[in-house]
């Protein structure tokens, strides 16, 4: 990185920790890990509030909103773990399956290489195998 994207990147980064300090001073410590745990899925109606569904009731719903997240999460390489892992989850609650899910970070293979594919992938099984109760194919079985 050049001196001068370092110094902007810096500068940045101080201004959000300023920010934060501001806005509650415990969130200029906050970490994304363990995420997961602490907001393990969301009520449907709020997926569907905030997924669209409340403010655009003709456009996608949510499960299929959440499949767009889990590709663009892929394709950005895989690199928010614990946001991947939530948004599997909620996926998972929406309706969508295991399979549907895999096969949209394969598909992003395409777009954002077999190594981001294959990390989302390894996400995805831990968020299956932990188990998703009440999912679709739960439901199905």
């Amino acid at each position: 990185m050049s001196n001068d994207l370092t110094k902007l990147f810096e500068t940045m980064m101080e201004q959000s920790q300023e920010m934060a300090r501001t806005f509650n001073p415990a969130l200029e410590a906050f970490s994304a890990t363990g995420l997961e745990e602490l907001m393990p899925t969301l009520s449907q109606s709020f997926m569907e509030m905030a997924f669209g569904k409340t403010l655009n009731p003709e456009g996608l719903d949510s499960k299929t909103r959440l499949l767009l997240n889990i590709a663009a999460m892929t394709v950005l390489g895989a690199q928010a773990e614990p946001q991947l892992k939530v948004t599997i989850r909620h996926a998972l609650h929406a309706g969508a399956t295991e399979r549907e899910i895999a096969e949209v970070i394969m598909q992003m293979s395409m777009f954002g290489g077999a190594p981001a594919m294959a990390k989302a992938l390894q996400i995805a099984q831990t968020v299956f195998t932990d188990g998703a109760e009440g999912t679709a194919e739960d439901e199905s079985q």
